[in-house]
């Protein structure tokens, strides 16, 4: 046989492959007997974005529950690309429970690693569990507690740093980007929390390690362009070969990164056995630290350990999720506050009942003082229905993307619509096939009419006074929300989180009002569900407010 004809029958078996698993296989997908909208409007014709855009996905998951149910077939990239986007709440608990059968898509496990490394948000299977595993001492009751003291002490400062600068006003007022602002005072914390290290991005933006990891997550996450990222998670080769801005800014980073965190563990660890060798155990109370003492405890088996590199990946990916995360939901939260300034002012209100009696007394008080004051402020009812109504309606995590591992029946609660027209009212299962995506729509979860009522897009803190009985058997790891997921891979720092949110709007809201400034702000899913100023957004997340210095003689209803 002639070398043409060896390479004609090689092109021939090449497309062959590419027309059976780009059109035949697909054909025979399960999922495709399902009711969805419809695949005959062009080869890569998706419906992606109306489901992963928060501007148009309410309407898009009302739209789509009301005409093909809540098991819906929807196209990804291409036709070989079919998946399920599931709204029914048995499903979703199934899907999440089963953290074995649904991973992580490999797509979204290098895109993070290639930023932060394998930490506990791109680990799957027993690398997974053995750092969950290490980690979970870290995050108990008692050291949060530990935590609170700093929080307190961080949002002091940002409240000062803000005075400072309202009193260079003419009006006392400013105007402030506060997912900037919130956002340095987040990094303050985790750093601190994290590494025992000071950041002091309240005070400048200077320090090293801060703008390492600040410049690589705006970069690479909020200003990244799409093909680039693409070739990043398909072709690494290509683009470490050919290297543009992002690729570059994002190793320069970590460079930093790993040079400063990595000495810092190497501190820590000669502390830890410094603190061993002379009978006085090292007292550091940071997630490095309670990291390094979990990985050689006695009771933990070699075999279950983690290495170094590990505990820098779990760091930093402490460092996104700890802050970002926070800072976002603080944000919205002011934001939403802002524009309803009724419910601001009975917060306010609330808020004050509690407050010591002289503006400066935090600062004088114990940490004993503290500890009770935060016990106070954690459970004060109007404050919590507040945080927890603006998680629920502007999750800082959108959706969320399982991959089926094998072939399985997922369970339904609510009928299956059928491809045919046919409806399928008992409890049934709906098949997907091994390599299949499920979409996990926290957002629609959260804003779906049906459980939550028809004011279910208002934020409304009093409705979780009187929660619908639906609403209250959906699953979620907080309030019946999906905003800190569910099942095994739950957010581990759900706790800490709650501690900084409520401790920087107590702080925050007994010093100053805030007030919308007019621009119209839009959400953005840039990996996390951001701030953006219509008609600006290659400026970057923002979130402009009018900041007011508290004075006794007047409200958020009536100041202007």
């Amino acid at each position: 046989m002639s070398v043409v004809a060896i390479l004609a029958l090689v092109i021939s078996l090449l497309i062959a492959c590419i027309v059976y698993f780009v059109f035949i296989a697909p054909s025979f997908n399960p999922l495709l007997a399902i009711a969805g909208p419809p695949t005959d409007r062009g080869l890569f014709t998706n419906y992606l974005q109306p489901v992963l855009d928060p501007t148009y996905s309410p309407r898009t998951h009302e739209a789509y529950v009301k005409k093909y149910g809540r098991s819906i077939r929807i196209r990804g990239v291409g036709p070989w690309d079919t998946r399920l986007l599931t709204l029914d709440p048995v499903s979703v608990s199934h899907v999440l429970k089963n953290s074995t059968l649904y991973e992580k898509p490999w797509q979204s496990r290098t895109l993070i690693t290639s930023l932060i490394g394998c930490g506990m948000l791109a680990a799957e299977g027993q690398v997974h569990k053995r750092q969950r595993r290490v980690a979970t001492p870290a995050f108990s009751i008692q050291n949060h507690r530990a935590l609170v003291p700093l929080v307190f002490r961080k949002g002091t400062q940002l409240k000062v740093r803000w005075m400072q600068m309202a009193k260079e006003q003419p009006e006392d007022r400013i105007t402030l980007d506060v997912c900037h602002w919130v956002s340095r005072a987040t990094f303050d914390v985790i750093g601190m929390a994290g590494f025992d290290y000071n950041f002091n991005a309240i005070r400048d933006e200077s320090n090293e390690l801060f703008m390492a990891y600040k410049e690589m997550f705006e970069t690479a996450i909020s200003q990244g362009s799409f093909l680039r990222t693409m070739l990043r998670i398909y072709l690494p080769s290509v683009s470490s070969l050919f290297p543009d801005h992002t690729v570059r800014t994002v190793r320069r980073c970590q460079n930093v990164i790993h040079r400063v965190a990595g000495q810092l563990i190497q501190e820590k660890k000669a502390k830890i056995a410094q603190g061993e060798e002379d009978g006085v155990p090292y007292a550091g109370r940071d997630l490095l630290t309670l990291l390094l003492k979990s990985n050689i405890a006695t009771d933990l088996p070699p075999d279950q350990r983690i290495s170094d590199a590990d505990i820098l990946h779990n760091i930093n990916t402490f460092m996104f999720a700890g802050s970002d995360t926070s800072s976002l939901s603080l944000t919205w939260t002011l934001l939403l506050l802002a524009q309803n300034p009724a419910i601001q002012d009975r917060l306010h209100a609330e808020l004050l009942s509690i407050s010591p009696v002289s503006s400066g007394s935090l600062a004088d008080l114990t940490e004993d003082e503290i500890q009770s004051l935060y016990t106070t402020i954690s459970n004060l009812p109007y404050l919590h229905n507040v945080i927890r109504e603006s998680i629920r309606l502007i999750p800082p995590v959108h959706s969320s993307i399982r991959v089926a591992t094998q072939d399985d029946e997922v369970p339904t609660s609510y009928p299956v619509h059928k491809r045919d027209g046919t409806i399928i009212d008992r409890p049934t299962t709906v098949s997907v096939p091994k390599g299949s995506f499920v979409h996990v729509a926290v957002e629609g979860f959260q804003l779906d009419k049906e459980f939550w009522g028809e004011d279910a897009w208002q934020f409304l803190p009093d409705r979780w006074d009187r929660l619908p009985e639906v609403a209250a058997e959906l699953p979620g790891l907080f309030s019946n929300t999906l905003a800190f997921s569910a099942g095994p891979r739950s957010c581990i720092g759900m706790r800490f989180s709650m501690i900084e949110i409520k401790t920087f709007i107590y702080i925050l809201l007994t010093n100053f009002l805030f007030l919308p400034t007019g621009d119209r702000i839009m959400k953005a899913n840039v990996v996390l569900t951001r701030p953006y100023i219509v008609g600006k957004f290659k400026q970057g997340s923002q979130c402009p407010l009018i900041v007011v210095p508290y004075d006794a003689k007047q409200s958020a209803s009536t100041a202007d």
